[in-house]
């Protein structure tokens, strides 16, 4: 079953090839997503690597965790389920600050 990680610290100027590259060293990588800025289409600095088996994962992490590509130090960790987002606005809590209260006032 194959597994995703988390790929932190990169130089902006890091592209998916080259993490395909480096990664199958440790074995089979089967997706690279460079995370990019929607507006300007510049790398964020960040990147999910998905690895064909939880064992060339860990492989992965224990080689390049703490790695250095272009005089920056990776993070490689497993990455975690995406949190969904409550939907609500800014200042804490979302929700309908215009919708009128079920209490008084007083």
């Amino acid at each position: 079953m194959s597994q995703k990680l988390y790929v932190g610290n990169l130089p902006y100027d890091t592209g998916e090839a080259e993490l395909q590259e480096l990664f199958s060293q440790a074995g089979n990588v089967e997706t690279v997503t460079v995370m990019r800025d929607q507006a300007t289409g510049r790398a964020r600095g960040f990147a999910f690597v998905e690895m064909s088996s939880g064992s060339e994962a860990q492989e992965a992490i224990s080689k390049f965790n703490n790695f250095q590509v272009g005089g920056r130090n990776l993070t490689v960790n497993e990455a975690r389920p995406k949190v969904a987002s409550g939907g609500g606005g800014g200042y804490g809590g979302g929700g309908d600050s215009r919708r009128r209260r079920s209490e008084p006032r007083w």
